[in-house]
């Protein structure tokens, strides 16, 4: 397995990979990996000649008051999770590699990242759109896996690499969770004894969710008030947002059905946690 911190000799490794006909499965991330990331790893050494893994705490997504400085890294123990999955090669380049003085580009989706995480985030799906921008340049993927718990990421980076015509399939992988329920997540690694317990309201939510709507209720508002209820009763829960929008646009809807995306976001404690599911899914 070979790390490359260099933009330029990642980008004409990649050159030389397609030239030889190579095809590129790749999997960004910001590190401090889990079982999560591992099953994209897994699928793409399935669907990949040569498989590549980013990790890069990407600082222009994190928002003032944010977590960047506390994000956890560990690069040793990525590595090894790296190897036990096939990678070939990890690229990890520095800020300043990949925001030389002077960087002045931005890249926006504009109706998608607004509601939702970017309602309370501004300029957060920016910094997600722009990355993944330089990092499909810099790595050429032929496919790109990202977790479905990031749905609302997952959204802007199809429209974005549609709209832009960047020659890449994305593919979205099914959230990973610990066998309690709770999706998993790098942030994971900041909660308490007390706050790992509290945060499993997210997936009981989720649960009582689905079974309400496949118990034939459809109204978001009366399907809300089940999710408000069970999250309220935990005192460490504070919730960001919890809404009902359609799978493919992320507008709102009144009545659910199959394609009605439930997402929600809560604060445990300091940390912020995401969780979703389509309930025809």
């Amino acid at each position: 397995m070979k790390i490359i911190t260099s933009t330029d000799e990642m980008q004409q490794t990649s050159l030389s990979l397609k030239q030889q006909g190579k095809s590129i499965a790749f999997v960004p991330t910001m590190g401090y990996l889990h079982e999560g990331h591992a099953s994209l790893l897994v699928e793409g050494r399935k669907q990949g000649d040569i498989l590549v893994l980013s990790i890069f705490v990407n600082p222009i997504q994190f928002g003032r008051n944010e977590d960047l400085d506390h994000y956890p890294r560990d690069l040793e123990r990525d590595c090894r999770l790296a190897r036990k999955c096939g990678v070939d090669i990890v690229f990890t380049p520095s800020a300043t590699e990949m925001y030389p003085p002077g960087f002045q580009t931005s890249v926006s989706v504009h109706d998608l990242s607004l509601p939702l995480c970017g309602a309370n985030r501004p300029g957060h799906f920016d910094g997600v759109a722009t990355v993944v921008t330089k990092l499909f340049n810099i790595t050429m993927p032929d496919r790109a896996f990202f977790g479905c718990k990031d749905f609302q990421q997952l959204a802007v980076i199809k429209r974005m690499t549609t709209d832009l015509s960047i020659p890449v399939q994305v593919i979205g992988m099914p959230i990973i969770r610990e066998t309690d329920g709770l999706a998993m997540s790098s942030r994971n690694a900041y909660l308490s004894a007390e706050e790992r317990c509290s945060a499993l309201c997210l997936s009981r939510t989720i649960a009582a969710v689905r079974n309400r709507y496949a118990a034939g209720e459809s109204s978001t508002q009366i399907l809300r008030n089940k999710a408000l209820e069970i999250i309220e009763q935990e005192p460490l829960a504070k919730i960001d947002y919890l809404d009902f929008r359609n799978a493919a646009t992320l507008e709102p809807v009144a009545l659910a059905d199959n394609d009605t995306l439930l997402a929600l976001a809560v604060r445990i404690g300091k940390t912020r946690l995401i969780d979703n599911t389509i309930l025809g899914g």
